[in-house]
């Protein structure tokens, strides 16, 4: 690995919140730079009546969400790598594998937005590792500790 760039899934989730944090932290390590990717697209299946209402509306809120969480990271980790936005329209999956092109690793989180589409159409993750042309980290969701009986 040695083109100094870590790649990052975010979509506004807390799996993606997590990958952020968790590509902050690996990219201090390795005096590496992060670019948070965030992949919008307007199809109506998933919008958010309250928040998106059309394809400019739907773009605008992704911007506002790829930007706070990154501001969120920077903020909690008062990195002084520098931590990259870039808003790509267009599917997830193909949208990160690109964005990943050359990177010295792609950061995911485990779950994001998308129960539908993951029951449709399969998890962003899934299709990620497997046209990915780098390594890949899936950053696991937490399980709630269970209740002892």
């Amino acid at each position: 690995m040695n083109n100094h760039l870590i790649v990052v899934g975010v979509d506004g989730s807390d799996g993606s919140r997590r990958a952020l944090d968790w590509a902050a932290g690996e990219a201090a390590d390795r005096d590496t730079a992060v670019r948070a990717v965030m992949a919008w697209y307007w199809d109506g299946v998933e919008a958010d009546v309250l928040t998106a209402t059309s394809p400019e509306e739907q773009r605008r809120h992704a911007s506002q969400v790829l930007h706070r969480q990154v501001q969120e990271v920077i903020a909690a980790r008062g990195t002084h790598l520098p931590i990259t936005a870039e808003l790509v329209e267009g599917s997830p999956a193909a949208v990160l594998t690109t964005a990943a092109r050359g990177a010295d690793l792609l950061v995911l989180g485990s779950h994001g937005h998308g129960r539908l589409r993951h029951s449709v159409l399969g998890s962003v993750s899934e299709a990620v590792i497997r046209k990915a042309t780098c390594p890949v980290v899936v950053v696991p969701t937490p399980v709630p500790a269970s209740i002892p009986e």
